[in-house]
């Protein structure tokens, strides 16, 4: 039985369709090391240990300890998926808008929407009355999927000595980018629909050129029966949402000023993204508005990395996003 000690690494895990991880995980389980001293690591963080490789805190080792030997090397790009993943997470705001998340192995995906006859609600049905039907049913077009991250551009020679803690700052920062390239993407599709003709209803102001409290109020009142979770809005829109003096209550206030995140007096999620035109908000039921749509997993250019050619690799994420229900978004507009 293999162990993780006597693996043998190469660029062929990065190829058998699977992550880097599951691919190792494959031939050595960690079920296996249940009561051990090494349970509560994956395999590749068995693999971190085989070779004595410390990749964060203060006594990180430097870039160079990856390419100690040439089993060590396929690890790097694994340990560049992993902090470009931190990025994302850290920066991701999508947790609060989409649904649910899809992975594809190819780049085609056709998704689906559902059809409710009359009303949503699960009304009384009288004997021998027809029950109300609600229609689950795939989307004419298929959605756009986009490509999105960034170059490496570096020589070996320019980082080898330096720690790994510090390179994976300047990796989350390409995974922070992605984020938010990703969130203004959702936006687009919560705004103009999918292409499948479901672009937002738009619900006007009261006033042409001022937003009052009594507009958010009918905001939400007109999302009914879905719940307002989350309310989309560029820093213009912002900033007019956080001088409502409803917004100067002495707790809404302390929340802001002690933890920095907005909040709404009827309890919306407050997310600012400038991809948001200036007149606009986005309300949304974050439970069943939108359907995030990844092909695969990050992809690096492993092949230079592990042959440490930095120099043009490519880190890079496939998204696209979908309408589930397009009632459960509504856009408010000056």
């Amino acid at each position: 039985m293999a162990t993780y000690e006597n693996i043998k690494l190469d660029k062929g895990l990065y190829t058998t369709g699977k992550s880097f991880t599951q691919a190792l995980e494959s031939i050595d389980p960690s079920e296996n090391y249940k009561g051990t001293s090494l349970e509560g690591l994956d395999a590749y963080q068995r693999q971190l240990k085989r070779f004595d490789i410390h990749v964060n805190g203060r006594n990180s080792d430097t870039v160079e300890k990856f390419f100690k030997t040439a089993d060590s090397a396929a690890l790097f790009p694994e340990y560049v998926n992993r902090a470009v993943k931190q990025g994302i997470m850290g920066a991701d705001k999508l947790e609060s808008v989409v649904a649910t998340t899809t992975v594809i192995d190819g780049l085609d995906y056709r998704p689906i929407t559902s059809v409710s006859d009359g009303d949503k609600e699960a009304s009384v049905v009288a004997e021998s009355a027809i029950i109300p039907s609600t229609t689950i049913k795939t989307q004419p077009n298929l959605i756009k999927l986009n490509k999105r991250g960034r170059m490496l551009i570096a020589s070996y020679e320019a980082i080898r000595f330096h720690r790994l803690d510090l390179f994976t700052v300047t990796l989350r920062q390409i995974g922070a980018y992605i984020a938010r390239s990703q969130l203004k993407d959702a936006v687009d599709v919560l705004i103009n629909g999918d292409g499948n003709s479901n672009a937002a209803a738009v619900i006007s102001t009261s006033s042409a050129d001022s937003l009052a409290y009594s507009d958010i109020v009918n905001l939400w009142s007109k999302l009914d029966p879905y719940e307002m979770t989350t309310l989309i809005a560029g820093p213009a829109m912002m900033s007019k949402l956080l001088n409502m003096s409803e917004f100067k209550d002495a707790e809404a206030g302390l929340t802001f000023h002690a933890t920095g995140k907005s909040i709404t007096p009827l309890g919306a999620e407050l997310i600012r993204c400038d991809a948001v035109p200036g007149d606009q908000i986005i309300a949304l039921d974050k439970n069943c508005a939108l359907e995030r749509v990844q092909a695969g997993e990050i992809v690096t250019d492993f092949d230079k990395l592990i042959d440490r050619q930095l120099e043009r690799a490519s880190v890079t994420s496939i998204t696209g996003f979908a309408k589930i229900h397009s009632d459960a978004a509504l856009v408010l507009a000056e």
